[in-house]
């Protein structure tokens, strides 16, 4: 295809290639604000040599196919940062609330034993629950301490229940969002194993041609592993679909998403862990190993603590209170954790005993009920005790432990954001729209384009002097 057609019809492909490439150009602008975009570029290839009596002549340019510009270990990199993010987030998250149902105000900038008390908060229930002890002890027959004695005891009866009762609600709640984040797994799941079977279809005689699809893929596989940490590859039966599968307590696949069937596996939450299909997932990254790791670590440990402060506490008093064990108790005897604390509904301002002999001046049991505030208690003494050092020292110490979880959860979120931070700026590096970029490419391809349209005119011009104009 030798002479001015067949120049005609080279720059007629060249046209349409710069064409496609200006359009490519137009979609990487138009998407530099899309996160989940990946950076296309025209392929340009030759369509074959012809021979002609002045020997092997080109038939030209044209877009072969679109390229999508992705690095497959920096996306695989991308849903691990992502993940533990998600967790460390989730767990910071989880410890904020908590310290909110704590009723204590904790100085994260400052350190893990930056602490005070909130108004209402347990620091002072203690500290004010043995002063209306001493006070008492010094003035056994005034009404007014015996009422302010009672009122601080059951403020702080009812500020353990309370914290108690928030902490368990701040699990419960804890349990809601990864009942939520599971339904919002299984419904990502479905919507891989459907693009999956999309771009199986669009790509059937094109491999890789189905971007779009490719970018919303990638988009919705980011979301999954902000719930829960996947793997993915390449499936080798089924080209251009991926595989998607976690490990279980072994390192052995569990499979999520497989390439033979567009049915993914059902994810479950067992109350401890999650479940796939029956089978047990072991969580390494993810908003849900997030909220289970605050819900049975930090969180719980404060609760357990709670519980053995009121153990020890009611047990302390009530031993003071009546050393005999004939006279009543102080406390209820069965109340022994945070959540069943209560004072002996028998109790009233007249009935509060000072001592066993009713006498005026006699303070005993009262001054002995005071003097707990400083007694040191000891887990390893004979017999243990629930808690070490004073009442005051042990629930500080519980306190400072709690500061030093969501101090240490707030640096690794803020370490893990700068490290998957880095981690897309390399991403967009490969993957990234630049405009600058773009804008000499669009230039570029114009002036291409501008150039084979300046062909066509130059080969119109001599082919209507060769047809209409050479005779003449």
């Amino acid at each position: 295809m030798s002479g001015l057609f067949g120049s005609l019809s080279q720059s007629v492909r060249a046209l349409n290639a710069q064409s496609r490439a200006l359009e490519t150009a137009g979609n990487n602008i138009a998407n530099v604000n899309n996160t989940s975009y990946a950076r296309q570029r025209v392929v340009f290839g030759d369509r074959g040599t012809v021979l002609t009596p002045q020997g092997a002549q080109s038939l030209g340019i044209e877009a072969k196919a679109i390229q999508q510009l992705r690095d497959a270990l920096l996306d695989k990199q991308v849903l691990r940062e992502i993940g533990l993010t998600a967790s460390i987030s989730a767990e910071d998250s989880a410890f904020a609330k908590a310290q909110a149902a704590l009723g204590e105000s904790i100085d994260r900038a400052a350190g893990a034993d930056s602490t005070s008390g909130a108004s209402g908060g347990l620091t002072a229930a203690i500290t004010e629950f043995f002063s209306a002890f001493q006070a008492f002890a010094a003035s056994p027959t005034d009404l007014g301490e015996r009422q302010a004695l009672l009122q601080r005891a059951n403020i702080l009866a009812e500020s353990l229940n309370l914290a108690d009762s928030r902490l368990a609600q701040v699990q419960d709640d804890l349990d809601a969002a990864i009942e939520a984040d599971v339904s919002e797994v299984n419904d990502l799941l479905a919507s891989v194993a459907e693009l999956n079977s999309q771009i199986s279809r669009f790509e059937i005689n094109a491999p890789g041609s189905a971007v779009d699809l490719r970018d919303q893929r990638q988009a919705v596989l980011e979301k999954l592993a902000g719930k829960v940490a996947i793997e993915t590859r390449n499936s080798t039966t089924a080209p251009g679909q991926i595989e998607v599968f976690a490990r279980d307590s072994a390192g052995a696949e569990v499979s999520l998403v497989a390439s033979a069937s567009t049915t993914p596996a059902t994810v479950a939450f067992s109350g401890t862990g999650l479940l796939a299909d029956g089978a047990a997932i072991t969580l390494t990254g993810g908003a849900v190993k997030g909220a289970l790791t605050a819900r049975d670590g930090a969180i719980q440990t404060l609760r357990d603590s709670l519980d053995a402060f009121a153990g020890q506490l009611v047990t302390s008093v009530n031993q003071a209170y009546n050393p005999t064990g004939a006279t009543g108790n102080f406390f209820v005897a069965g109340g022994t954790t945070a959540g069943t604390l209560a004072v002996e509904g028998s109790i009233t301002a007249s009935s509060l005993k000072a001592s066993d002999s009713g006498a005026a001046a006699d303070n005993t049991i009262a001054a002995a009920v005071a003097a707990l505030a400083n007694r040191k208690f000891s887990t390893t003494g004979t017999p243990a005790d629930l808690i070490d050092g004073t009442f005051s020292q042990f629930y500080s110490g519980v306190v400072s432990d709690f500061g030093q979880a969501v101090s240490s959860a707030t640096t690794r979120l803020e370490s893990q954001e700068n490290i998957e931070k880095l981690v897309r700026q390399q991403r967009d590096a490969v993957s990234g729209v630049s405009l600058d970029e773009e804008m000499t490419d669009l230039m570029k391809f114009q002036r291409a384009f501008q150039a084979s349209s300046r062909v066509i005119s130059v080969i119109d011009e001599l082919l209507d002097t060769v047809v209409n104009r050479l005779g003449a």
